[in-house]
């Protein structure tokens, strides 16, 4: 029975043997590693001597992984002693190949006339374990030697070197990639990419020479051939994309490639399809602008070029609205988009999309600017100037013509073309609005995203929307100034003496007559803008119902006859308002509730003051309650011009106006329009069956 000392001594024993046998294990296989490193490094610097690259291609790369296994043992002399053997056969075979290959292929005089040797093909094998100085030294020679030709022949002083032959170049170095395919293609491992390299080398070359070519010569440059060259250089980028990866644009010897240029998305093509948002495209051609980018501080040429192709196009415009005039009158024409608008935006549509094509930079910021200059031109100079003169003469007619129904014809300012050339106009200029703001959207797609604030065409779409207001304002002035007589005529006629109420009083039908010879119109001429359509109405009826007020405060005395016919005229004028958005149309629409509620409002003050001005004006407190209960305005003046319209003496009315403002509550109860008369006058069922007798004769009038 064994004790428990010696198991712990046979324990000991054991882990003495098992270290023992790792340690003889090490050593062994570092003898053996040493013994092949020993053997390696004598055949490394045979084999190099005799330049047997293939098999120095397999044992560099073996020997340099047995050599790390000895980086602990660096203190003992002869594994040192092997390490700088080995370092010293590495340098030796860099120095070695690069001479070899300066053999094959000279810096200075022509390339070898056969194919790649084999010798220099299991070079480029060794160099690849070699340091990569070595393997981007051999890249650099051999591609410089192969584009010597190049900067020989398109040497700044050659006539070819121009950018009316640029077509050459592209030329020549297609004609060197295939050669290069043909003799030199298995030499240079597939890895090192030496076809795409020689390409991007040759880019680089291009774009610096064309720089110094420009800049040397940029007085000679026009667009016509600036265009030209940078749409064969653009070409070109794009067969680069085709036949090559992009792979050694960030490690290939040269010039790092400039961040590439956003790639085009015309503005056409967007519209075309679905109306959804879309994004700018990522970059998909690597090569983009590794030439082209050279053309970038000379496209200030096309600029100026489309600034006066632009000042042209707006000066061909002008001439041609003068030569043809304004757009005839027609139901299917009037009204319409200018054709002008049209082509100018077609023009910028093209200009952005061949700019975006050559830069999305700086110079997409100088043609957004040259855009918003023609824009306003075309605001002012298209739009606003062609715009019809009002005349300051009102129609020189005389009251007794105004009587006349057949006279009232005469007083429109503007003829039907005119109407139609502002409806014209008003239409265009909304076209123009919204198709400047996607021109923005565009344009801010396009350009470079750190330059995106400074895309802003608020202005222009501000300008245009002046354009559209002063429309919709001359439509108003006009028909507003076609029913001034009328009203003139009205302020005038004695209605004391009217005896009694009949039809409506020739005035109205006057104004009727201008409404439904204008409004026609302007509606079918602003079909396709129907919200411009409601603002006219809303705007007339804003403008046409105060000076109605105001008119019918100059007519004084009236007496209750002459009121009563007032009244009448007022519902018929009311009730035609109304119809006002769809009068003589065959469709009939139900006028919008913003403008209904401005009529009604409007229309039944002054029906409120007429009846104000019917009751009788004693007692005085139930006539001073009553006013305020139906007018709910408290101003002074307004109740004198009530009293003025009745016929009351000025010493009645400051006795009146004094129990007014002491009856006067404070604040005033607000009513728009109150409801129904309903005066606490001695005679309230007179009162009551007078309006429903004017009622019903309203209604067989009309």
């Amino acid at each position: 029975m064994l004790l428990k000392g010696d198991v712990k001594e046979i324990t000991r024993d054991i882990k003495q043997l098992d270290h023992a046998k790792r340690h003889l294990t090490t050593s062994i296989t570092t003898l053996n590693h040493l013994h092949m490193l020993a053997g390696g490094v004598d055949s490394l610097e045979a084999m190099t001597r005799k330049r047997q690259y293939g098999e120095v291609a397999n044992l560099l790369q073996g020997v340099v992984n047995v050599l790390e296994h000895f980086q602990k043992y660096m203190g003992i002399p002869q594994i040192r002693q092997l390490s700088e053997r080995v370092k010293a056969a590495q340098s030796e075979l860099g120095t070695q190949i690069l001479a070899d290959f300066e053999e094959a292929f000279p810096s200075q005089g022509t390339k070898r006339t056969g194919g790649p040797s084999i010798v220099l093909r299991d070079a480029c094998l060794v160099a690849n374990v070699l340091d990569p100085r070595i393997k981007q030294e051999i890249i650099k020679k051999f591609i410089r030697q192969h584009l010597s030709e190049y900067l020989v022949l398109f040497q700044e002083n050659q006539d070819v070197a121009w950018l009316d032959k640029i077509d050459r170049r592209y030329a020549w170095i297609k004609r060197q990639l295939v050669d290069y395919e043909e003799k030199y293609g298995r030499m240079f491992p597939e890895e090192w990419c030496m076809t795409e390299r020689i390409a991007v080398e040759f880019c680089h070359i291009t774009r610096t020479e064309l720089a110094k070519l420009m800049r040397t010569r940029a007085r000679e440059i026009e667009v016509k051939l600036l265009l030209f060259a940078i749409q064969r250089t653009t070409n070109f980028e794009g067969l680069l994309a085709k036949r090559f990866s992009g792979c050694t644009l960030n490690d290939g010897p040269g010039k790092k490639l400039d961040t590439p240029l956003e790639p085009t998305n015309p503005f056409l093509e967007d519209e075309v399809g679905d109306d959804s948002p879309k994004k700018p495209k990522a970059p998909d051609n690597p090569f983009h602008g590794i030439v082209s980018k050279c053309f970038e501080p000379h496209l200030y040429v096309y600029i100026e070029s489309q600034d006066k192709n632009l000042g042209e196009l707006i000066d061909r415009f002008v001439a041609d609205f003068r030569t043809q005039g304004p757009p005839k009158s027609s139901t299917d024409e009037g009204g319409a988009v200018l054709p002008s608008c049209a082509d100018l935006f077609v023009y910028y549509k093209k200009c952005m999309v061949q700019c975006s094509q050559l830069s999305t930079g700086e110079p997409m910021i100088a043609l957004t600017t040259i855009f918003q200059k023609y824009l306003r031109e075309y605001a002012w100079k298209i739009l606003s100037g062609n715009l019809p003169k009002t005349s300051s003469n009102s129609g020189g007619l005389t009251i007794s013509s105004l009587l006349k129904e057949k006279e009232g014809s005469e007083v429109a300012k503007f003829t039907v073309d005119e109407l139609c050339l502002i409806c014209s106009i008003l239409s265009t200029a909304e076209y123009c609005l919204a198709t400047t703001q996607q021109l923005e959207e565009k344009l801010k797609e396009k350009v470079d995203k750190s330059l995106v604030d400074r895309i802003n065409l608020t202005g222009e779409m501000d300008t245009f929307s002046t354009v559209i207001s002063n429309s919709i304002q001359l439509l108003v002035q006009d028909l507003d100034s076609a029913c001034d007589p009328a009203l003139t005529a009205m302020s005038k006629m004695p209605w004391q003496s009217v005896e009694h109420v009949g039809d409506q009083s020739p005035y109205v039908t006057s104004v009727i007559m201008h409404i439904k010879q204008n409004v026609p119109v302007i509606r079918d001429n602003l079909a396709s803008t129907r919200k411009y359509f409601t603002q006219f109405c809303i705007k007339f009826t804003n403008s046409f119902i105060p000076k109605f007020i105001n008119h019918l405060f100059r007519c004084k005395p009236i007496s209750m006859v002459g009121a009563e016919q007032l009244l009448l005229d007022t519902h018929s004028l009311k009730t035609v308002l109304l119809d006002l958005p769809s009068i003589g149309s065959q469709v009939v629409r139900k006028a919008p509730a913003s403008y209904t509620k401005i009529v009604v409002k409007g229309m039944t003050r002054a029906e409120m003051i007429l009846k104000v001005v019917m009751a009788p004006h004693e007692p005085p407190v139930v006539f001073v309650d009553n006013y305020i209960k139906l007018l709910a305005d408290g101003n002074p003046e307004t109740f004198q011009k009530i009293l003025d319209m009745k016929g009351l003496k000025r010493s009645e009315q400051s006795s009146m106006i004094e129990l007014f403002r002491q009856r006067l509550p404070a604040p005033p109860s607000g009513a728009d329009g109150g409801p129904a008369l309903s005066f606490n006058a001695p005679t309230p069922e007179q009162e009551s069956s007078r309006i429903r007798k004017l009622e019903k004769l309203i209604k067989k009038r009309l």
